[in-house]
């Protein structure tokens, strides 16, 4: 990870954005910070940031709208890794706050230092995958052809028998793109949940089989029986199609 990653913290409390910068310069990281959307669409459009740091609880547009509109823009940061910031730890706030979008959460209250350890996890996930994760030759393709699907790894995004575009979110986009350059192989919730979210799965933690699910529904693949992908019992799930890869230099 470079002494130069670039961090936007987003939220309305302003003694909590110093505190947060303060700590992660220290950490040798480069800060900038926002108030609100308005100060966050700001900074987005003049700089080149590498994670955002997002508060749910805020005036005007929360944290969830803004992630949500985030991931649905066609900017240049539309895939940015997020880190939301929750105020309470149930189950429902994680979930709310990944289907908009969320690379991971964090329950408030938190030390500074639990949060600079999720800040190095999503940035090393989102840069290379785990060890004993390799890809394979057909990772370096521009598109990945499966079932009736097309996965554009560049623009991370779904292209349908039609040519229609369908949107993924930065977490979708990662577990379908481990499916789909480790084909027909069994990858458990522990490998999974280390590349999407960087930490070891907690046996209560639904988060995989949630993003598994909204993939599922992007691709049209019936929850009760899955063509595309399936669950393995007691051991995690498999994509159970072929996979043809196709290089930028051949599209």
């Amino acid at each position: 990870m470079s002494t130069q990653d670039h961090i936007l913290i987003v939220d309305d409390d302003r003694d909590i954005r110093n505190l947060l910068a303060d700590y992660l310069e220290k950490q040798g990281m480069r800060c900038t910070k926002a108030a609100d959307g308005r100060e966050m669409r700001t900074m987005l459009e003049t700089h080149h940031i590498d994670l955002i740091v997002l508060d749910i609880m805020m005036p005007g547009e929360d944290g969830l709208t803004l992630c949500r509109n985030l991931r649905a823009s066609n900017g240049v940061h539309a895939n940015t890794p997020v880190l939301m910031l929750t105020a309470r730890g149930e189950d429902m706030d994680r979930i709310i706050g990944l289907e908009m979008g969320a690379d991971d959460y964090l329950p408030k209250p938190f030390v500074p230092r639990e949060l600079f350890a999720r800040v190095r996890a999503i940035l090393r996930r989102t840069r290379a995958l785990p060890p004993n994760l390799a890809p394979p030759d057909s990772a370096h393709a521009r598109e990945l052809h499966f079932a009736h699907w097309r996965l554009d790894t560049i623009a991370r995004h779904l292209i349908d028998q039609s040519g229609a575009i369908v949107a993924l979110s930065g977490a979708e986009f990662r577990i379908l793109n481990v499916f789909l350059t480790h084909p027909q192989r069994v990858l458990s919730r522990d490998q999974l949940m280390e590349f999407t979210q960087g930490r070891e799965a907690d046996v209560f933690d639904r988060s995989i089989d949630l993003l598994v699910s909204r993939v599922r529904q992007r691709l049209g693949d019936n929850a009760r029986e899955p063509a595309i992908i399936k669950t393995v019992r007691n051991e995690g799930y498999v994509l159970a199609c072929e996979v043809r890869g196709q290089k930028s230099n051949d599209i």
